[in-house]
């Protein structure tokens, strides 16, 4: 076990890197491009959080924080942002209108999700996606649950809601959207905990056992599965009657981006003590 938090931080970063690596070599990202994406990440966290209290943040102490030149800070920092919030938001609303589906009683049918028309009708998809995702095309919507798979429609039927959650199974942009969501918030959890200043800690919990046979791997998988969806449903219930855009007559103060995360995991037990 590393002996210094230098040393630990540096095994840290190795196995937070190693699966990250993988994903960037197998869509063609090299190591100059991810090199530019970490120097303009270095720049920016140093220009926006680490400035003296009162004062405006230097370029020299940023360079002197990040270890780059004063020219090259100044270079970065000219810069566009180098990524797009377009998929972000193309996530975030198909999400809602799910969720919404899931629990809101005038799209039920018992205790399922309702068949829906289109149009034409005061209970229809077109409202639930006016409703539960804002100004943005019904059509829109229904085209990329259709294209995930996650609602069905036979001809111009009703349309059906087949999985309970928005997972794009045919898209890697909005897989590669939501590996960047959710590994940034679980970090943000895990910066919050080791921030003595940061207040009380988040919830951040793990169960895990190392002698597992082959043969329990999949029951796992299944018992997890169905939990977590028990879970994550009665909190995107509770969620939604907080949230201001779901219930308009919510009042308060700020505006906050809050939730809980769940991951499945398994690895052969001799990679991962074989490589940080």
């Amino acid at each position: 076990m590393p002996d210094t938090p230098h040393k630990a931080l540096a095994t840290a970063t190795l196995r937070v890197l190693r699966p990250f690596v993988r994903i960037l070599l197998r869509h063609g990202i090299s190591y100059a491009t991810f090199a530019e994406l970490a120097k303009w990440i270095f720049v920016d966290v140093a220009t926006e959080e680490f400035a003296m209290p009162g004062r405006k943040q230097s370029v020299s102490r940023v360079a002197v924080i990040t270890g780059l030149t004063r020219k090259e800070v100044t270079r970065v920092q000219q810069l566009p942002r180098p990524d797009d919030s377009e998929e972000t938001e193309q996530y975030n609303r198909a999400a809602r209108v799910i969720g919404g589906w899931l629990r809101d009683p005038d799209f039920r049918s018992g205790d399922e999700p309702a068949e829906l028309p289109f149009e034409d009708s005061p209970i229809s998809f077109s409202e639930l996606v006016r409703r539960h995702s804002g100004d943005v095309p019904a059509r829109a919507i229904l085209d990329e649950l259709v294209r995930v798979g996650a609602v069905e429609r036979k001809d111009d039927g009703p349309i059906r809601l087949v999985t309970r959650a928005y997972v794009p199974h045919s898209s890697e942009v909005n897989k590669l959207t939501i590996v960047g969501q959710d590994a940034a918030a679980l970090l943000a959890t895990m910066d919050h905990n080791l921030d003595p200043n940061r207040g009380s800690p988040r919830f951040q919990r793990t169960v895990a056992y190392d002698n597992l046979p082959d043969e329990a791997l999949a029951p796992l998988r299944e018992l997890s599965s169905e939990q977590a969806q028990a879970l994550l449903e009665r909190l995107n219930a509770w969620l939604a009657e907080q949230d201001r855009d779901s219930n308009p007559t919510v009042n308060g103060t700020g505006r906050n981006r809050a939730g809980l995360g769940i991951f499945y995991f398994e690895a052969p037990v001799r990679d991962e003590e074989s490589k940080p």
